[in-house]
């Protein structure tokens, strides 16, 4: 019995293997992503040989030629494996809970939306040293009375606490989701770590969507898969 349960179990992943499924995701979204990743890889070995050549240190350069290409291509699969799954998921349901999974440090926040409607459109909250973030998923003309509902929930029990209105989207005057990391890092710091964790404690009292969340939607599933992001 125990034998057959050991047989069961999923055997654990290679390193390399993560790198070939980020190669893979990455390849699905951009076809020139083999001359993205291989073609520094290749400029690397190639400088370190002609160095090698001008010095007559050939191990030296042709090692640093190589870790140096090695290197480059590691940047660019993870840099473009991080586009893919984003274009991937982007204009799906909860899609803004992907991105802000990927920057947990510094920030609280729930996965779950903490209002949404019929049409699916969400609002989401973080907290940070920005203050709160409000971060609204769906059409501009839609969301809009959430996102006064949101602020107005906020600011009856963290009245002092700055809040910060981010729309996700496509449209004019939303943030795409490919640049919400950013956006979020770009944010002025205005409170401290103290205040931050005292904030969301109080924010936790209005929970509106305690709820479930509506058919069909589960940011949990649209997260895109670290290892493979980080390359």
């Amino acid at each position: 019995m125990a034998k057959k349960e050991k047989q069961n179990k999923a055997k654990k992943k290679r390193w390399y293997t993560y790198l070939v499924e980020a190669y893979q995701i990455s390849q699905k979204s951009y076809s020139w992503t083999p001359f993205a990743v291989f073609g520094p890889l290749v400029a690397g070995i190639v400088l370190g040989v002609v160095l090698g050549a001008v010095t007559h240190q050939w191990l030296l350069w042709v090692l640093t030629g190589v870790l140096l290409g090695i290197t480059s291509a590691m940047f660019i699969i993870s840099a473009l494996v991080r586009r893919a799954s984003y274009s991937q998921i982007d204009g799906m349901p909860g899609a803004t809970a992907a991105v802000l999974g990927q920057i947990k440090r510094g920030w609280v926040f729930d996965q779950e939306p903490t209002r949404f409607n019929r049409s699916q459109d969400m609002i989401f909250r973080a907290v940070g040293r920005p203050g709160v973030v409000v971060l609204a998923e769906g059409p501009s003309n839609r969301v809009n009375q959430l996102v006064k509902d949101e602020v107005r929930a906020i600011k009856r029990v963290a009245p002092s606490a700055p809040i910060e209105v981010i729309k996700v989207g496509n449209e004019a005057g939303q943030v795409p989701l490919i640049k919400l990391e950013r956006q979020l890092r770009r944010l002025p710091k205005r409170i401290s770590n103290e205040e931050v964790t005292a904030v969301a404690q109080r924010l936790r009292a209005i929970q509106t969507s305690a709820l479930p969340i509506p058919k069909g939607i589960d940011p949990f599933n649209t997260r895109p898969n670290r290892r493979a992001m980080r390359g």
